[in-house]
């Protein structure tokens, strides 16, 4: 059955864009945010030239202050590129969050318990351990997914929260420091700690490397084929001879061991200890990060370095005026809500006035 209507407001997928205007269209979004992001902060009784100028060289401005940018970088640069692997299979993994804890935890045992091991076999165990347990851990809904279709946005999110609790039982059960008056684990000593490379943890150098990495292997690689064979439809896939249980398997290990790798940078690089704030919310920026870059890795480690910049800004902003966390999250969420909307109009066209619309019933 159908029937015509009469619409003033349709919105209509675009078939293709000028690259010369999606640019434009990011352009005109990043500076509507920073007119509205201005009108907040003078809502706020501040000079907003001024707050920009401080986000600005709070975030680069200094070497300490550049490196904490980079430090807050590594793990949204890496923990994209790893979502990035399942999103171009279409397989959601919002499980980044969870997938960090375990690695994180995995390369805290060896950090606790086994710090006297020589260097180098310690941290390349710790490098292991924390991407098995990350993979580990992102494999489950996987193969529930293939076995079962089951829905794997849910079971990854879900998963979340069963590895922060995790943590927090460990936290104040077997791993709890008995020498603290607060319930915590202790500070891992130096020799499980990563080492500095100009002034920063090595996990830039991992962050690096794995750009090119993810790159080269959804690019030129018979797996990264696959990949985006199945991503694009299984069916075919399936019709090509391609064992599709077993790539989305495998994709959704390595996808997250990536993000279990960042965990483990985390906790033995910037934190020196396990917490369930190891994430510090990478987990879910990854996956905003990853769409705006279109699943590119090398944008990737750009955009990721420009949200790094923003985090440290809105730090800094709120010791030099004294605006509140939650003013500096509204701030930020202003940015994010004109910079994602931006992309809605490069995919859709909005069309006002009057049209027949036929809808199948």
């Amino acid at each position: 059955m159908s029937d015509s209507r009469q619409s003033m407001i349709r919105v209509v997928k675009r078939t293709a864009i000028p690259r010369k205007t999606a640019y434009l269209i990011r352009a005109l979004a990043v500076l509507l945010a920073l007119a509205t992001g201005g009108l907040f902060i003078l809502l706020l009784g501040h000079n907003p030239i001024e707050v920009y100028k401080s986000m600005i060289t709070g975030s680069l401005g200094t070497k300490s202050a550049l490196r904490e940018t980079v430090k807050m970088t590594i793990p949204l640069c890496i923990t994209a590129l790893g979502v990035t692997l399942a999103f171009t299979m279409k397989f959601w993994n919002i499980g980044g969050e969870g997938q960090i804890c375990m690695g994180a935890t995995a390369a805290t045992y060896f950090a606790l318990f086994h710090y006297d091991w020589p260097p180098y076999i310690l941290f390349p165990v710790m490098v292991l351990a924390s991407m098995v347990a990350g993979g580990v851990w992102g494999m489950i809904p996987a193969v529930f997914k293939a076995k079962f279709g089951t829905n794997e946005t849910l079971f990854t999110l879900m998963l979340n929260y069963v590895a922060s609790y995790f943590i927090q039982y460990l936290r104040m059960g077997p791993w709890m420091n008995p020498q603290s008056a607060f319930p915590q684990i202790a500070r891992f000593e130096k020799s499980a700690r990563l080492p500095m490379l100009f002034g920063v943890h090595v996990g830039w150098v991992f962050a690096l490397v794995l750009v090119v990495l993810v790159f080269v292997y959804l690019r030129y690689t018979k797996q990264g084929y696959e990949i985006t064979v199945v991503g694009e439809n299984e069916n075919t896939a399936r019709y090509a001879g391609m064992n599709v249980t077993k790539i989305i398997i495998r994709t959704a290990f390595l996808s997250a061991a990536i993000c279990g790798l960042a965990g483990m940078l985390q906790a033995t690089g910037a934190d020196k200890t396990l917490s369930e704030a190891v994430t510090g919310g990478a987990g879910f920026t990854a996956i905003t990060i990853a769409w705006l870059s279109k699943l590119n890795p090398f944008a990737i480690l750009l955009v990721s370095f420009l949200f790094g910049m923003l985090e440290k800004g809105s730090g800094t902003i709120q010791s030099l005026f004294n605006i509140s966390t939650s003013a500096a999250e509204v701030f930020q969420g202003i940015i994010l809500f004109f910079v994602l909307g931006s992309e809605f109009f490069i995919n859709f066209r909005v069309m006002i006035g009057k049209g027949g619309v036929k809808h199948e019933r």
